[in-house]
């Protein structure tokens, strides 16, 4: 990094003063500070894009690794299921040469809920039998169980 301390930067302003001249001096420093700025905007920009390229390096290597893995999984899921398919075939053969397990074919029934009727609310008690028993069916608020609950004064 360039180190340009207080010092060097009013020796250059001095000879930029003398060089220059004072009329055209804040025309030049203006014209030096956009093109600072633009600089660093560009060295800016160049940083970012190269950040982007090496994530994208980074994203290219992971996505091959994973489709690396993808394949492994769908080879060794391919060969199993080739393997289980000449063991079907081979057992399916045993069975049609006579067996009597190929006669004969079992059928499961199909899955039922066990409630009959899920319509029907089943924990429904009815209002006239909460009344009898004393179930409270409202809540009270702080302030009314306050006034319903508070103790006469005695005169």
């Amino acid at each position: 990094m360039i180190d340009i301390g207080i010092s060097k930067m009013a020796l250059i302003g001095a000879v930029a003063l003398v060089v220059i001249g004072p009329e055209k001096l804040p025309r030049v420093a203006r014209t030096v500070g956009t093109l600072l700025g633009k600089a660093q905007r560009y060295v800016s920009d160049v940083k970012a894009e190269v950040n982007r390229s090496m994530d994208l390096e980074e994203l290219k290597k992971m996505k091959e690794t994973v489709e690396g893995a993808a394949r492994d999984v769908h080879s060794s899921i391919q060969t199993s299921a080739c393997d289980f398919e000449k063991q079907w075939s081979d057992t399916g053969n045993a069975e049609s040469l006579g067996s009597p397990v190929a006669d004969t074919y079992v059928s499961y029934p199909s899955y039922k809920h066990p409630k009959k009727n899920w319509r029907l609310k089943q924990g429904a008690t009815p209002q006239w039998y909460k009344a009898r028993s004393g179930v409270r069916t409202k809540a009270l608020s702080g302030a009314a169980r306050v006034a319903r609950y508070r103790p006469t004064k005695f005169n």
